[in-house]
């Protein structure tokens, strides 16, 4: 009897796949996959979302404080022109290309955000510009989670984020771009750097209070973030006005109360051309309880520009079953969701066609 009714689940997924507006997404890194290293790999990346029945790839460019193309901008900061990994081979060109041909649409992903290392202390952007980095209340470098982050309300720092994002633009003939739950966003134990510490004071007349979740205090840092998002849409659009702008933040009220990232806000104030929060759960109640919650926050016009971020895979061994896989895309369109996107593209292999 299960099997029967997920079988009528499933069928009514792939048609409404098929006659809703859809994105049918997969997240493709460079961390834990070889599908960036050579043109080979990306043809046969290429080809397996196709034949998945995806619409939609999302790759990396800035993971690890360096990017995956060669880029000018990141040179002229740090000295460094591309991750040595691809040893002057450019996956970012050869994968637009290849996804056009195969009717895809590709967007370019900045994993890392406001991040700029993972668990190393001596990063050459730590050195460069000591005073671009996050603190916490104790003047501490601001790290969550082995990532160590810089101060994103500083000046400085947008500045590079906005000059990196639209080179990406101006660049590649790509389809979209997407900031994710680092971008834009700061753990909301940040804060304590002088620069937004005199920010804050100048706006508020007070000194930031020693709790760095106080309530108007963590809000107050939340707007200057949704700001940021606001005139980097802005700058997106006047160099390319079809180019998509999207984000994948975690689950919202947690995005705020976490990572300062008021993505409801994003949406209604119209610098959100969709938004992918993360479902990321490892069973099938929990994926329908947060799915529910994440329903209830949006009217049905907000629907439609969100498509849930679906957990299918990570480099510590977890892989989704395909029951679950098939529930959940079920599930997506039972409460009014037209599409998902996967993280990440590592899973596909190992299923048949998905859509």
């Amino acid at each position: 009897m299960k099997k029967s009714i997920l079988l009528v689940l499933w069928l009514v997924s792939f048609l409404s796949a098929y006659t809703q507006d859809s994105i049918r997404g997969t997240w493709i890194t460079n961390v834990a996959s070889k599908a960036l290293l050579s043109k080979k790999n990306i043809i046969e990346t290429v080809q397996q979302c196709k034949q998945k029945g995806f619409n939609n790839i999302y790759v990396v460019v800035w993971n690890y404080g360096v990017t995956m193309y060669p880029s000018q901008v990141v040179e002229k900061y740090i000295g460094i022109k591309q991750s040595y990994v691809y040893k002057g081979f450019d996956p970012i060109a050869c994968i637009v290309e290849e996804g056009h041909k195969q009717g895809l649409k590709v967007h370019a992903w900045f994993e890392y955000g406001f991040s700029y290392t993972y668990k190393n202390e001596n990063s050459i952007w730590l050195k460069k510009y000591p005073h671009w980095v996050g603190r916490n209340s104790k003047g501490e470098l601001l790290q969550k989670n082995g990532f160590y982050w810089w101060s994103a309300m500083h000046p400085e720092v947008q500045q590079f984020m906005r000059e990196l994002v639209t080179e990406v633009v101006r660049k590649y003939d790509i389809d979209g771009v997407q900031g994710d739950d680092r971008l834009p966003a700061m753990p909301a134990e940040g804060g304590y750097d002088s620069v937004t510490q005199a920010m804050y004071q100048a706006a508020t007349g007070t000194v930031p209070p020693a709790d760095a979740k106080e309530k108007k205090w963590l809000q107050w840092k939340a707007d200057q973030l949704s700001m940021f998002g606001k005139n980097l849409y802005a700058a997106v659009k006047a160099e390319k006005p079809n180019c998509i702008v999207s984000w994948a933040p975690s689950i919202y009220p947690w995005s705020v109360e976490q990572y300062l990232q008021d993505w409801p806000t994003w949406l209604r104030g119209g610098y959100a051309d969709y938004i992918m929060p993360q479902v990321y759960r490892y069973d099938i109640k929990a994926y329908k309880n947060t799915l529910e919650e994440l329903a209830k926050q949006l009217t049905p016009e907000e629907k439609k520009k969100v498509y849930p971020g679906i957990l299918t895979s990570l480099g510590n061994g977890y892989l989704v079953k395909e029951t679950m896989l098939r529930e959940m895309i079920a599930l997506n369109r039972a409460m009014g969701f037209a599409g998902e996107c996967f993280f990440y593209y590592e899973t596909l292999p190992q299923f048949s066609k998905i859509y």
